[in-house]
């Protein structure tokens, strides 16, 4: 949802489910994660890096884990940190829908897409 408060300002939120796109502006994007079935640790199989861009994550609300690196290093977030994943750094973010609420900021390339991103089976520790 969108609302125009000035010509100068919008505002923008997203409640539904999953990940999405809310302002694009020439080469940077800034979406919303919110729960959906890919993000929740039940379903975790895959990591995934962005080749051509560095990716940032914010956590507002709720709980939330990054898996980073080939050995599927866990790390829980806290509210207000930015944490920024490198191009080329392997990740995925977990959120469990049984907790809380939870909602991310992401900050990427306009043109992240598939065509730029690899993905590698994994498993988290025990």
């Amino acid at each position: 949802m969108m609302k125009q408060l000035t010509k100068e300002c919008a505002v923008y939120e997203y409640t539904g489910d999953g990940y999405k796109p809310l302002v694009d502006f020439k080469t940077w994007r800034v979406a919303v994660i919110n729960w959906a079935e890919r993000f929740d640790r039940a379903n975790f199989e895959r990591l995934e890096r962005h080749n051509e861009t560095d990716e940032v994550f914010i956590l507002l609300d709720g709980e939330a884990t990054l898996v980073v690196g080939e050995e599927c290093r866990l790390v829980p977030m806290e509210k207000g940190k930015v944490y920024n994943i490198s191009a080329g750094g392997w990740h995925h973010v977990i959120v469990d829908r049984e907790r809380t609420e939870t909602r991310l900021i992401v900050v990427e390339n306009s043109d992240t897409c598939r065509d730029n991103t690899d993905y590698m089976p994994a498993k988290l520790p025990d």
